[in-house]
C-alpha cells in the first residue's frame, strides 16, 4: 500500500503541475513554451502511472514508459530552447530516442535484468538534456531565471548518466518482474519527485518573469500602431544620445505629422482616422532600418531617430516615407483620397540634448506646414524642393 501511495505522488504532482503551466499560457498569454512545458508534464506523468500500474515483467512496459518519458523530455527541452531563441534539435532527440530503443531491444532480448534497460534508457535521457544545455550555453542569460535553467538541465544530465549506473551496480541483479520491489524504484520515487518540483519551480520562475516583461513592454507599446509611445522611446533615446556622445555617433531626429489630421476624424470618423495613424506607424516601421528608433509621441505625430546618419541622408530618407505615405489608400476614407504628411528633420549638434534637438526638429516640422504640407524641411537650412514639388515647379 505504502509502495502505491508513494509511487502515485510523483504523477499527481506532475499533473497539477501540468496544469498550473496550462493555466499560466491560458490567462497570461505567454508564448507556446508554456504550452510545451504543460503537455511535457502531461506526458511525464502518464509515464510514471505506466511504469506504477502495468506489470514490470513484460517487456513493452520498459518501451511504453521510455516512449512517454522521452516524450516528455522533447517537450521541456523544447520549451526552454524555445524561449531562449536557441534551436532544439529535434531531429537529434529523436535520433537518440531510436538508439536507445534499438539498444533497450537488445537488453530485452538478451536478459530479465532491469538494470541493464534502465541505465540504457537512462543515458538516452541524458544525452537528450546534454543536447539542450549545449544549446543554451551559448544563448545570453539576461537574468538568474536564463542561469537556473541551464543549471536545471546540467543537473538532469548528471542525473540521467550517473544515478543509474551507481544504484545498479549498488543493488546488482534487478529482475524485471520485481523492479517496483527495488531499491532503484524506492531511490528513482523520491528523486523523480524532487526533480519535478524543482525544475516545475524553475519555469514556472521563467513563466513568472516573462509576464512581468510582457506586462512591461506592454506599458511601453502603442496598441495603435505598435511603436513605442512617448515615454519609451524618449527614455531609449536618452541612453543612445548618451552613447552617441562618447563614440561620436552620427544621428538625426525625423518627426512626421500627418496632414489635415482633424479634417480626417471630422470627415471620415475617429475609426478612419486610426487606420491612417496605425498605417503610417506601419509605413515608418517598415521603411526605417532596424536600428533606428520610432516612436509615436502624440496624436498624429511620429518620431524616428536615424543612427549613423547626417541631416541631408535622413532627410532623404523622409522624402521616401513622404512618398510612398501619399500613395496609400485606405478603403474607411476612400480609394481616390490620398493623405499627405509633413517633415522636420535636424541631425545632432556635438553635445546637444534631446529636448534642444527635438526643438530644432519640431521648428522645422512647423515650417514645412507652414510652406504648404506634404514637404520636408531641415533644421539647418531652408527646403529644398524634392521630387514631386521640383517636376510641378519645372511644369
Amino acid at each position: 500500500m505504502r509502495e502505491q501511495i508513494l509511487g502515485l505522488t510523483t504523477p499527481i504532482m506532475a499533473f497539477v503541475f501540468a496544469a498550473l503551466f496550462l493555466a499560466v499560457w491560458w490567462r497570461a498569454g505567454l508564448g507556446r513554451q508554456v504550452l510545451a512545458f504543460a503537455a511535457g508534464y502531461a506526458a511525464f506523468a502518464l509515464g510514471f502511472i505506466v511504469t506504477h500500474l502495468l506489470p514490470t515483467g513484460a517487456a513493452a512496459t520498459f518501451f511504453v514508459t521510455q516512449a512517454f518519458y522521452s516524450l516528455a523530455s522533447v517537450l521541456l527541452i523544447w520549451g526552454a530552447c524555445h524561449r531562449a531563441g536557441r534551436p532544439a534539435h529535434l531531429r537529434t532527440l529523436f535520433g537518440i530516442y531510436c538508439i536507445a530503443a534499438v539498444s533497450l531491444l537488445a537488453a530485452v532480448s538478451i536478459s530479465d535484468d532491469a538494470g541493464p534497460r534502465l541505465v540504457l534508457i537512462n543515458a538516452g535521457y541524458a544525452m537528450m538534456f546534454l543536447v539542450a544545455f549545449v544549446s543554451l550555453a551559448d544563448a545570453p542569460r539576461r537574468t538568474l531565471v536564463d542561469t537556473a535553467i541551464l543549471i536545471v538541465l546540467a543537473l538532469h544530465t548528471v542525473d540521467f548518466m550517473v544515478r543509474p549506473v551507481l544504484t545498479s551496480m549498488a543493488e546488482g541483479a534487478i529482475p524485471a518482474a520485481e523492479y517496483r520491489e527495488s531499491l532503484y524504484y524506492t531511490i528513482i520515487n523520491m528523486v523523480l519527485m524532487l526533480k519535478t518540483l524543482n525544475t516545475a519551480i524553475v519555469l514556472l520562475g521563467a513563466c513568472v518573469y516573462d509576464g512581468i516583461v510582457k506586462v512591461r513592454e506592454g506599458a511601453n507599446i502603442d496598441p495603435l500602431t505598435s511603436l513605442c509611445n512617448r515615454r519609451a522611446f524618449e527614455a531609449e533615446v536618452a541612453r543612445t544620445l548618451s552613447q552617441s556622445t562618447h563614440t561620436g555617433e552620427q544621428v538625426s531626429l525625423v518627426i512626421a505629422d500627418i496632414d489635415h489630421f482633424k479634417q480626417v476624424n471630422d470627415l471620415w470618423g475617429h475609426q478612419a482616422g486610426d487606420k491612417a495613424i496605425a498605417g503610417m506607424g506601419t509605413l515608418l516601421a517598415r521603411m526605417s532600418r532596424p536600428h533606428d528608433l520610432l516612436g509615436r509621441v502624440g496624436g498624429e505625430e511620429f518620431c524616428i531617430l536615424v543612427r549613423h546618419c547626417g541631416e541631408a541622408d535622413a532627410a532623404q530618407l523622409a522624402d521616401r516615407m513622404r512618398l510612398a505615405f501619399a500613395r496609400s489608400t485606405f478603403p474607411e476614407i476612400g480609394d481616390h483620397i490620398s493623405l499627405t504628411a509633413s517633415f522636420g528633420v535636424a541631425e545632432r549638434r556635438p553635445g546637444e540634448s534631446y529636448d534642444r534637438l527635438f526643438s530644432r526638429a519640431d521648428a522645422a516640422l512647423y515650417a514645412a506646414k507652414n510652406n504648404g504640407r506634404n514637404r520636408i524641411e531641415r533644421g539647418s537650412q531652408p527646403a529644398v524642393p524634392l521630387c514631386e514639388d521640383a517636376c510641378r515647379a519645372a511644369a
